[in-house]
């Protein structure tokens, strides 16, 4: 369970269905109106404990996430033809989809072009749903080799994320760049240069703050520093919590100190879609199901965001 969403993504198919977002406001002001939103990701890790399998019954699957009272889902897409599968399940559960996450492979020229082909499609499959903010973290050279991309991958990848970037704005919706670990090795080359070198007119971040928090080498110092630098272009929120850098089962109190980043943010003026992904790993505590351990996300959530 400590493997990533991009392990779950290259095998994980689809195959749930959702509803129409209202008309949500969305701009390079980060103002947004969207309800907290949770990611598969977590349910994924939960269901896995329970030795079931999040995508083998998407209707199952998204009664339980409905039960939650949780009014927003941000699932992830590796084809657009996974869509349109999707959206009749989220209109039944009543479900709506502000941003989605999609994998991308951008550091060489010719994997590149096919995925942002594959993005693009998925952009056009999701406008009846009104998704606004797209979630890509590039991929490494090999998952677990422990290779670092060369300058010149960097400069290629950085690229193409602002030509993705671009041609999702004409589409009416915005990149958020994301990370996981990876990208803070190296004095952070990766992570630094995929936002210096790119518009923020084109790509805005999706800060995962627990994986920088951990990339970091579990460094609040570190997190807060990349808020201060890049804090006006963070349009979504990945959250998660751990204590004694174990992930937990329920966001809360712990090692990352949310009361203060929701004051930086306020006092930065920035207002970022908030998603929720409270995941487990192999050490994470066991004492609660899916369905109750959503539910206390909220409620802290609400607490500290408002």
């Amino acid at each position: 369970m400590s493997i990533n969403r991009r392990h779950f993504l290259n095998t994980l198919a689809l195959s749930a269905g959702g509803a129409f977002l209202p008309e949500l406001s969305f701009s390079g002001s980060l103002e947004n109106t969207f309800p907290v939103s949770c990611n598969q990701y977590s349910w994924i890790t939960f269901f896995g404990r329970e030795g079931r399998d999040w995508g083998a019954n998407p209707d199952v699957s998204l009664s339980e996430f409905a039960a939650t009272g949780i009014k927003a889902y941000e699932p992830a897409f590796n084809h657009a033809d996974e869509v349109p599968k999707l959206l009749p399940l989220l209109k039944k559960y009543k479900l709506v989809m502000p941003s989605v996450y999609v994998n991308t492979s951008l550091h060489q020229s010719e994997e590149a072009s096919k995925s942002l082909e594959s993005v693009l499609a998925i952009a056009d499959a999701l406008k009846p749903a009104g998704t606004k903010i797209i979630v890509t973290n590039p991929n490494p050279i090999k998952w677990g080799s422990g290779e670092d991309k060369s300058d010149e991958e960097l400069a290629e990848q950085a690229r193409n994320l602002d030509k993705l970037g671009a041609e999702l704005k004409t589409k009416g919706m915005s990149l958020a760049y994301h990370t996981h670990d990876v990208e803070l090795r190296a004095a952070a080359r990766e992570f630094h240069h995929m936002l210096l070198a790119t518009d923020p007119k084109n790509v805005s971040l999706c800060l995962d703050v627990h994986w920088v928090y951990r990339g970091s080498g579990n460094s609040q110092v570190a997190l807060f520093d990349i808020v201060k630098l890049y804090g006006n272009r963070i349009a979504e929120l990945h959250l998660r919590q751990s204590k004694g850098g174990i992930w937990q089962e329920t966001f809360g109190p712990g090692d990352i100190d949310y009361a203060r980043l929701a004051d930086v943010l306020k006092k930065m003026n920035v207002k970022p879609h908030l998603v929720l992904e409270q995941c487990l790993e192999k050490t994470s505590p066991n004492t609660t199901n899916a369905i109750e351990a959503h539910k206390a996300d909220m409620v802290y959530v609400k607490q500290i965001f408002g």
